[in-house]
């Protein structure tokens, strides 16, 4: 039985059911994922639509949603009884789970491990107590987990495999109609209607900015193939594209960021894609005043940035909040196009967040973890 709560962990989810198929062809899965894991054969009891929500607001306007899914999730495991149970991220909802399914005896292995260096580290006892294996993607996670007595098994990140552009970015960029000389700025305003809602004007507004000092700039929107045309069209009414400026919406993801010479970045997992192409970036996140009250002061660490905190040191500048405003975003990335070498040098200090990031074959490796735990 599978459990992930978002795109994210959707995706990683289905990569490790078709690396455990690939050595047990007999295995059969069910619980709760998106369109990835169906495509890969999971029989879902549930949506991650019903689940995708951000914030600690959010959890409580739709806590009764959250709620159905949850005892969904428990009467399933307890009919079902399946050998293991393999949670993907989602804490919030995935610790609970793991608590009312431990007693059961069904093994709990988790892939992607709950963000407790981050924040709440106290969670690390709760986590010894009712997760038998623990697969992290970072490797200061398994030294972080070391340190309270709780051996993880570190495997490297899925991102590695996959994040790779299919043409050169010379070829896409004449597919969309620039051209190779052109400077082009990427806007990644996330995976989620609320992310969006809240990114995808400022950085719109920022890009105006951006082309009033550099007119001939160039702009892709990267947009995420889950969410609908209707999503970002509301925003770009107002955009006019001009004979020398032009912004292009695609979700043709990895090429368009591939062809990209430096990004606008919501924080979370496209940092660390945006990193791996080693395209320079200015990152944003903006969410509910009570949600990033109570956020700051949990959180331990002092970057929110995936790019950042694997690299151990800025190498991203984060704009939180007030501070993802038009005129801070624009002033972020401007000496990017002022100033050839600082995007060289920028991205070269992004190679050090792919080196750290383990080497391919992280599904695989973590597929072996699962079937280890299986055979003990």
């Amino acid at each position: 039985m599978l459990v992930c709560g978002e795109e994210s962990g959707d995706m990683r989810a289905a990569a490790l059911v078709n690396a455990i198929k690939a050595e047990i062809p007999g295995a059969s899965f069910s619980g709760i994922g998106g369109e990835r894991c169906r495509q890969a054969g999971v029989d879902l009891i549930a949506d991650i639509s019903h689940l995708s929500v951000i914030g600690f607001t959010e959890v409580i306007r739709h806590y009764d949603r959250i709620k159905r899914v949850f005892d969904l999730a428990v009467n399933h495991a307890r009919r079902e009884h399946p050998d293991a149970v393999i949670l993907v991220d989602y804490p919030g909802f995935n610790l609970r789970l793991a608590k009312q399914l431990k007693p059961l005896g069904i093994r709990i292995i988790y892939y992607v491990s709950p963000q407790v260096w981050a924040w709440k580290a106290s969670r690390v006892k709760l986590i010894k107590k009712i997760v038998d294996r623990m697969i992290v993607l970072f490797p200061f996670e398994k030294d972080f987990y070391a340190r309270y007595g709780y051996e993880a098994d570190f495997v490297g990140h899925p991102l590695v495999d996959e994040v790779r552009a299919d043409i050169s970015a010379a070829q896409f960029r004449q597919k969309i109609g620039f051209e190779e000389k052109d400077r082009i700025i990427g806007l990644l305003p996330g995976s989620r209607e609320r992310e969006i809602a809240r990114h995808l004007p400022a950085m719109l507004k920022a890009a105006e900015l951006i082309r009033q000092e550099k007119p001939k700039t160039q702009f892709l929107l990267l947009r995420s193939k889950n969410l609908p045309d209707a999503t970002f069209s509301l925003y770009l009414q107002s955009w006019k594209n001009t004979p020398d400026s032009r912004l292009v919406v695609t979700d043709n993801y990895y090429n368009a960021l591939n062809a990209c010479d430096a990004c606008i970045v919501s924080s979370g997992t496209a940092t660390l894609e945006t990193a791996l192409m080693e395209k320079p970036m200015v990152v944003v996140y903006r969410t509910s005043w009570p949600t990033y009250s109570i956020a700051k002061l949990v959180i331990k660490i002092p970057y929110i940035a995936l790019a950042n905190i694997v690299a151990g040191k800025k190498v991203a500048d984060e704009l939180l909040q007030q501070n993802a405003s038009p005129d801070k975003i624009a002033a972020a990335m401007l000496p990017f196009l002022r100033d050839q070498e600082r995007l060289k040098t920028a991205a070269r200090e992004l190679r050090a967040v792919r080196a750290k990031l383990g080497a391919t074959g992280a599904s695989q490796r973590a597929a072996k973890v699962v079937i280890s735990e299986l055979a003990r």
